[in-house]
């Protein structure tokens, strides 16, 4: 039975103008439900604050003992770049010391955020951990509101102020990238950014573009650095560092902003008869599998356990209440040298 005061389903109903079963389906992620009428219930949920009873009586009585990581990617990216096995990894490994379950929630953009939310809403995970975050996800802010003890794993693009987060300083290192570049005498220097859409893809285009004006003004083409953007796997860095050496054939360095994108663009510096290092120098960022490379990467450290081990830890002192608001982590770059520059 409900508290005097708590908000009950029938409220929920009411307030949303539907009935108290296309209420409980659409909170409970019945397929019977139009999204009009979804979309009341769920407004009339934040409005008033209301738990579904199950949730309600786990909080009461115990926690679920699992803690869900959330993934806003699609299946083939996660489970193909190192990147998210690492991460994985020593979320695993921290809360297993806690005799935690990890729950993996791969939440495609679009229609299965919706669904990721709603899960995340009714009480089946004590904490969430977000991990490849983008600015269409909102997840932060959804987060925030929800009151979920949760943690990002990267900064987030929104929000940031609202959610605890560990990330490095990709300003930094991609600074740092790119005055490796500089002085090997590097004059005619582009860029593979990541997505715009997300904290790292800005952030390293940012620090690229920082270590220039002072250094290289002359070699600015007409227009501006050359760019072009990936999504951070292989194919797009083939795609995009054949697009920059089409407009600029010229170039004698390339910073990519991932290992992934690095290693397509070695592929397509070498279609294009161009050596590295010897007419183009390359330099990655993350330091995921870059010495398998050919020749093997120079790169910046991205160091995906130690990011997913601080934001579990984040995440673990708000579900112990030892902490709350938006703490953050950031930890400094470092650049390991290799044959690519």
């Amino acid at each position: 039975m409900d508290a005097p005061g708590t908000p009950t389903l029938d409220e929920v109903a009411r307030l949303a103008g539907v009935s108290r079963a296309t209420a409980s389906r659409a909170i409970n992620g019945g397929s019977r439900v139009s999204d009009r009428a979804r979309a009341a219930v769920e407004a009339a949920v934040r409005s008033l604050g209301y738990t579904p009873n199950p949730a309600a009586r786990t909080l009461a009585t115990r926690r679920t003992d699992s803690v869900a990581v959330v993934v806003p990617e699609p299946d083939d990216r996660v489970f193909s770049d190192p990147f998210f096995g690492r991460t994985l990894t020593a979320v695993n490994r921290v809360l297993a010391e806690r005799d935690l379950q990890l729950v993996l929630l791969l939440a495609r953009p679009g229609e299965e955020e919706g669904r990721t939310l709603r899960y995340l809403r009714n009480g089946h995970v004590d904490g969430a951990l977000v991990v490849s975050h983008h600015r269409s996800d909102h997840l932060a802010e959804h987060l925030g509101e929800l009151g979920l003890p949760c943690a990002f794993v990267g900064r987030p693009i929104l929000g940031a102020d609202r959610v605890a987060w560990a990330d490095t300083d990709n300003v930094a290192g991609a600074r740092l990238a790119t005055q490796l570049l500089l002085e090997r005498g590097c004059r005619r220097i582009g860029h593979v950014a990541g997505p715009s859409d997300m904290a790292a893809g800005q952030d390293r285009l940012a620090g690229f573009l920082d270590a220039l004006p002072d250094r290289l003004p002359e070699a600015l083409p007409e227009g501006g650095a050359p760019v072009e953007h990936g999504d951070f796997t292989e194919a797009s860095g083939e795609a995009a560092c054949a697009r920059l050496l089409a407009a600029h054939p010229d170039l004698d360095g390339l910073f990519v902003a991932s290992d992934l994108m690095a290693r397509g663009a070695l592929r397509a510096l070498a279609a294009a008869g161009r050596s590295v290092p010897g007419d183009v120098a390359v330099v990655g960022y993350d330091d995921l599998g870059a010495d398998h490379c050919t020749p093997p990467l120079t790169t910046v450290v991205n160091p995906a356990g130690e990011l997913a081990e601080r934001a579990t830890r984040l995440m673990l002192a708000r579900l112990d209440g030892s902490a709350s608001g938006g703490d953050s982590v950031l930890l400094p770059p470092r650049l390991v040298r290799r044959a690519s520059a």
